[in-house]
C-alpha cells in the first residue's frame, strides 16, 4: 500500500468514506496541477525517474566501474599481444618496460646508496647477538636504504659452515622479526620459517615491517585525532607525493639484495614472505632478476577486489597491467623448464580497519590460487604441474607458512638441490634480549618514513617547477599549444581518462521552480552506461527569442546537493546560484558525487586499481552538461563559466583545466598549497588527520599542485575567493600558492586583469562580491 492509499484508508476508518471522496478529489486536482507544472523544458522528454536521483547516480557509478574493473581484468596486455605488432619491443625490452612501470607504480623512485654496510645494532647495556642456537645466531642489524631511511630486523647466520644462499624472509606487519626466528613467542615452530631456513644452512636477512597498529592520529595542537594504523598513516602522505609504503619496504628489501650481492655476487639470493611479507616477496622479485627464487605465502590469488583490501595496498593504476599472475610470469623470467615461484597455499592474516575516519578494509582468507598460477604459467609459456603450487593443510586450523613441502620447492628452486636436514629436530633458540621490547624499533622506523615523507614535501615545489618548464609563456598562442600536453597528463594519467566514448545526452527535464524572475528545471543526462549526469537548470524568466547570455555553473561542495545553491539563504552558499539567476545570468547547479559519505569514497577505491579516480566520471558528466547547455536556444557556448565552494573549489581548480569550454573558472573555500595541505603531518590544517581518507591523489607533489592546476586554466581568467577564517587552510598558504598564479598571469603572459584574488572577512562561505564583479566583467554582462 502507497503512501496515499495508507492515508485514504485510515481516514476511511475514522471518518467514514465522504470525506474520502473529498480528499480524492483534491489529491487528484493535486497531482494534475504537479503534472502541469512538471512540464518539460522544449526540446527535451519529460523527466520520470522517482526516488532520490542522487542516490540513483551513485548506485550506477557502483556498477559501472565494477563492470570497467571487470573489463580492465580481461583485456590485459601481455608479451604475446605486444609481439603481434613488428614494431614490438623484444622480450627484453617488454619486461625492461614492465619493471619500470611496476616500480613507478608503487613509489620505487628514491635512489638507494651504491654501497650497502649491514650494521650491528648494539648499546652499552644490549649486545648485537641477540639469540642463539647449536646452529646458528643471530644479530640485531640495520642498513641505509634510501635517503636516511633504513631497514632494521634481525641477520641469521649458520654457524660453523658458509651459506648455501642468502634469503630476505619478510614476516607479516603484525609479526615482530623475533617471532618467525624463534626468539620470542607468538609463532609456532613449525611456522618459524627464517629460523628453519638458517637451520638448513642459508644466512637469513628479516626486515622489520610497518606495522598495522591502530591508534588515534592528530594534527600537531589538536586533540581526539582520527584512529589510523601505522600502515595507513604513512600511506596517506607518500601516496600524494607518488611513493608507497609498499615501495618503500620494497626498497628495504632490495636493499638488502643489494648487500648480498656485495658480499658474494655468485651467491644466490631468495624471498620469503607470508602476508604482507608474502606480497612484499612478490613484488620485489618481479622488480629485481637478481632475485632467483622466492615463496609467496597466504597471499596470491586475484585482485578484482582490491579496494576491499586495506588501503595501504591501494595501488594506483596495477590492475590493467598486474595482476599476480603477471607479478609471477616477471619473477620467472627466462625460466624455460621451471618456475622460480613457489606459491604456498596457506591461511593468510585478518585485519579489518577501524572504521570512524580510517579507511575502510579487511584482509580476508586469501581464494585458493590455482587458477592465478595457471595464468601465470601461461603468461611465461610453461606447463602446470603439481609442482607449480604447494598446499599446505588448506585453511585448517593448524595451516600457516613454512610447510616442509614449501622449503624444498624453494632449495630446489634456488639451489637446484635439496637444503639441510629436517628443521622439525631443530634446537631451540636462546633469547639474549636483556629487555626485548620492539615499540622502539618500530616507533624509529615509523619516524624514519614520515621525516622522508616530508623531506620528499620540501622538496616537491622544485620537482614540479621541473616537471612544468616545458610551457612557453613568450606568446598566449605558443602558451596554449604548450599546454595541450600537459592537460593530457594531467587527465590520463593524473585524474584518470576513461577512452570510452561519451553517450546521446538524451536529456530529460521537469519543472520545479517557478519564481518571479526565473524558471527552474531538473536536468538529467545519460553520459556512460549506467552513468547519468543530473542537475538544476536556472532560466531568467526576461530571456528574448534569439538573445545569447552567459551561463555559470555553480557547483555545491561535499554533501551537497543542487538545491542547496539556489533555495534559502544556508550559511555557505547563500543561494549564489538563484542570486546569479536574478541578476540575468543562465545557471545550472549539477549534481557531483561527493555525497553519502563512504558510498561515494568507495567509488574512489574501486577506480584507483585500474588508474582512474572520482574526477574520471566527473569531468565526462561535466563535458555532458557543457554538451547539453550548448545546444539550448539562449546559452553563449563562449561564455559558460564555472563557479564552486570547498568541494566545488576542488572541481573548479580540475575540471576547467581539462575542460577548456569553461571560458573562466572561480575556486571559493578551496584554493591552497593543496599537495602540503594533503601531506604534512607538522601543520594542524592537515588531512592527513581527517576521515576524508578519499582525498589524497596519487603523485600530485611530483606533477601538478593548485599553481600547476591553474596554469592549464590560464590564459582564461580565473579567482579565487578566500575567507580569512575559513579553515581549510591559512592565509599565507593560499597567498602563497596564489603568488605563483599571480606571477604567471600578470608577469608572464601580460594578463593580469585575468587573474584574481579577494580576500573578505568570513567564514567558509560564499561572499559574492569580487566574484559576482569578476563574472560580470569577464563574461560582458551589465549589472542589475
Amino acid at each position: 500500500m502507497n503512501s496515499t492509499a495508507f492515508l485514504k484508508y485510515n481516514i476511511a476508518k475514522r471518518t467514514g468514506w465522504k470525506p474520502v471522496l473529498r480528499i480524492t478529489f483534491l489529491l487528484f486536482i493535486a497531482s494534475t496541477a504537479r503534472a502541469a507544472d512538471s512540464q518539460p523544458l522544449a526540446g527535451t522528454k519529460p523527466l520520470t525517474m522517482d526516488g532520490d536521483i542522487p542516490s540513483q547516480m551513485i548506485d550506477g557509478i557502483d556498477r559501472f566501474l565494477t563492470n570497467q574493473t571487470a573489463f580492465t581484468l580481461s583485456h590485459r596486455k601481455w608479451r604475446d599481444e605486444y609481439f603481434l605488432d613488428k614494431k614490438a619491443p623484444t622480450e627484453a625490452e617488454f619486461f625492461e618496460e614492465r619493471r619500470s612501470r611496476l616500480g613507478r607504480i608503487l613509489g620505487v623512485r628514491d635512489q638507494r646508496p651504491k654501497q650497502i654496510t649491514m650494521e650491528l645494532v648494539a648499546t652499552t647495556d644490549q649486545p648485537a647477538l641477540v639469540g642463539k642456537s647449536a646452529q646458528l645466531e643471530i644479530y640485531a642489524v640495520r642498513w641505509l636504504a634510501f635517503g636516511d631511511v633504513h631497514g632494521e630486523g634481525l641477520l641469521l647466520v649458520p654457524t660453523g659452515k658458509e651459506p648455501f644462499a642468502d634469503v630476505i624472509a619478510i614476516p607479516d606487519a603484525e609479526q615482530t622479526p623475533e617471532m618467525i626466528c624463534g626468539i620470542t613467542e607468538g609463532v609456532p615452530a613449525n611456522q618459524q620459517y627464517a629460523r628453519r631456513l638458517a637451520e638448513m644452512g642459508c644466512r637469513v636477512i628479516v626486515p622489520v615491517l610497518i606495522d598495522r597498529h591502530v591508534e588515534p592520529r592528530h594534527a600537531p595542537g589538536k586533540t581526539g585525532g582520527v584512529p589510523l594504523s601505522s600502515r595507513e598513516f604513512i600511506y596517506r602522505s607518500a601516496y600524494e607525493l607518488g611513493r608507497h609504503v609498499i615501495g618503500y619496504e620494497v626498497e628495504k628489501v632490495l636493499a638488502a639484495v643489494d648487500w648480498c650481492k656485495s658480499e658474494n655476487k655468485d651467491r644466490p639470493v631468495g624471498v620469503f614472505g607470508w602476508g604482507e611479507g608474502g606480497m612484499l616477496a612478490l613484488y620485489s622479485a618481479a622488480l629485481d632478476t637478481r632475485i632467483d627464487a622466492s615463496v609467496i605465502s597466504g597471499y596470491f590469488g586475484e585482485r578484482d577486489a582490491l579496494w576491499k583490501e586495506p588501503i595501504e595496498r591501494n595501488v594506483f593504476g596495477v590492475l590493467p597491467d598486474f595482476g599476480d599472475a603477471e607479478l609471477m610470469a616477471m619473477a620467472d623470467q627466462d625460466r624455460k623448464t621451471h618456475m622460480a615461484t613457489t606459491v604456498e597455499i596457506c591461511k593468510g592474516p585478518t585485519f579489518k580497519s577501524a572504521g570512524k575516519g580510517a579507511a575502510p578494509g579487511e584482509l580476508r582468507q586469501p581464494e585458493i590460487a590455482r587458477f592465478e598460477v595457471e595464468r601465470a604459467a601461461r603468461r611465461t609459456s610453461l606447463i602446470v604441474t603439481h609442482d607449480s603450487a604447494v598446499v599446505a593443510s588448506e585453511f585448517q586450523e593448524d595451516s600457516g607458512p613454512g610447510s616442509m613441502q614449501a622449503l624444498h620447492k624453494f632449495g630446489r628452486r634456488l639451489l637446484h638441490s635439496m637444503i639441510g636436514s629436517d628443521p622439525f629436530e631443530s634446537a631451540k633458540v636462546t633469547n639474549l634480549y636483556k629487555h626485548f621490547d620492539p615499540a622502539p624499533r618500530q616507533a624509529r622506523q615509523l619516524h624514519e618514513l614520515d621525516r622522508h615523507n616530508q623531506q620528499l614535501l620540501a622538496q616537491s615545489a622544485d620537482v614540479r617547477r621541473e616537471f612544468m618548464k616545458k610551457l612557453d609563456t613568450s606568446s598566449i598562442e605558443k602558451y596554449e599549444a604548450s599546454s595541450k600536453a600537459y592537460r593530457e597528463t594531467l587527465y590520463k594519467d593524473v585524474l584518470g581518462k576513461f577512452d570510452d566514448a561519451l553517450l546521446p545526452q538524451n536529456p530529460r527535464t521537469r519543472k520545479i521552480y517557478d519564481t518571479e524572475k526565473y524558471t527552474g528545471y531538473e536536468v538529467v543526462l545519460d553520459v556512460f552506461p549506467d552513468v547519468i549526469a543530473y542537475g538544476t537548470l536556472l532560466l531568467p524568466k526576461d530571456l528574448k527569442e534569439n538573445e545569447k547570455r552567459p551561463v555559470v555553473v555553480c557547483q555545491h561542495g561535499l554533501e551537497g546537493r543542487p538545491k542547496d545553491t539556489i533555495e534559502g539563504d544556508s550559511p555557505y552558499y547563500h543561494a549564489f546560484a538563484a542570486r546569479l539567476a536574478e541578476q540575468g545570468f543562465i545557471t545550472f547547479a549539477p549534481q557531483n558525487l561527493y555525497i553519502f559519505g563512504d558510498r561515494f569514497r568507495v567509488l574512489g577505491r574501486k577506480a584507483n586499481p585500474i588508474g582512474k579516480t572520482i574526477w574520471s566520471i566527473i569531468i565526462p558528466q561535466h563535458q555532458q552538461i557543457l554538451n547539453f547547455l550548448k545546444t539550448l536556444p539562449n546559452v553563449d557556448s563562449k561564455r559558460i563559466a564555472f563557479y564552486g565552494l570547498s568541494y566545488g573549489g576542488k572541481t573548479a581548480m580540475r575540471v576547467p583545466a581539462v575542460l577548456t569550454d569553461y571560458c573562466l573558472s572561480i575556486c571559493s573555500g578551496d584554493f591552497n598549497e593543496w599537495v602540503f595541505k594533503n601531506a604534512t603531518t607538522t601543520h594542524p590544517m592537515s588531512y592527513v588527520f581527517t576521515n576524508e581518507y578519499e582525498i589524497f591523489e596519487w603523485d600530485l607533489g611530483e606533477t601538478f599542485n593548485y599553481y600547476e592546476m591553474a596554469a592549464l586554466i590560464a590564459p582564461r581568467p580565473f579567482m579565487v575567493e578566500r575567507g580569512h577564517f575559513d579553515g581549510v587552510s591559512t592565509d599565507e598558504y593560499v597567498a602563497l600558492e596564489f603568488a605563483k598564479v599571480r606571477r604567471l598571469y600578470n608577469g608572464m603572459l601580460k594578463i593580469g586583469d585575468r587573474c584574481e584574488i579577494e580576500f573578505f572577512d568570513g567564514p567558509h562561505t560564499i561572499n559574492g562580491k569580487g566574484t559576482f564583479d569578476f563574472l560580470h566583467k569577464h563574461l560582458n554582462w551589465e549589472k542589475r
